[in-house]
């Protein structure tokens, strides 16, 4: 027969392993949930980048000349820039928060974010220092600034971008 303190040690092993069992399941219920939000956000931010609107503006954008702040504003307005520059500057907060990482983000924007850094910023810097907002699209300077740090270190490891 089996004793007592026999049941009782197999009930805390029996129980210990449920718990166990229940926290490997919940651990693993989280990461499949962030894979989720991870792909929601992907899916929106795709939809706004691929829906007609946006692709003229980044069309208009890239494809006009470099000019500082308010001269770009009077001859072209700022419709098109807020437009592009915006959906670039949530990117950011989300990579910032770390809600995306930084493969995905460069994936979806395909290279097209350092070009309109790289285009733009004398227009934002400009535009920071005559609206006394230092830190305005700050988030899309930290985009471009992470898919630099990213590019540099494949080339260091010598993996091919994209």
């Amino acid at each position: 027969m089996v004793d007592a303190q026999t049941l009782q040690t197999i009930s805390i092993g029996i129980a210990s392993a449920g718990i166990l069992v229940a926290a490997i399941y919940y651990i693993l219920q989280l990461r499949h949930q962030s894979k989720m939000r991870q792909l929601d956000i992907t899916l929106k931010v795709y939809s706004t980048i691929t829906s007609k609107e946006w692709c003229e503006a980044w069309e208009k954008v890239r494809d006009r000349e470099t000019l500082d702040y308010n001269s770009y504003k009077e001859k072209y307005g700022l419709v098109e820039l807020n437009e592009v520059c915006a959906t670039m500057e949530e990117v950011g907060v989300l990579l910032r928060k770390k809600f995306i990482d930084i493969d995905l983000a460069d994936d979806l924007f395909i290279g097209s974010v350092k070009m309109v850094w790289e285009k733009v910023k004398p227009i934002i810097e400009d535009g920071r220092k005559l609206s006394n907002r230092p830190q305005a699209l700050r988030n899309l300077e930290y985009f471009y600034n992470e898919i630099k740090k990213r590019e540099q270190k494949l080339q260091q490891t010598g993996v091919k971008n994209g």
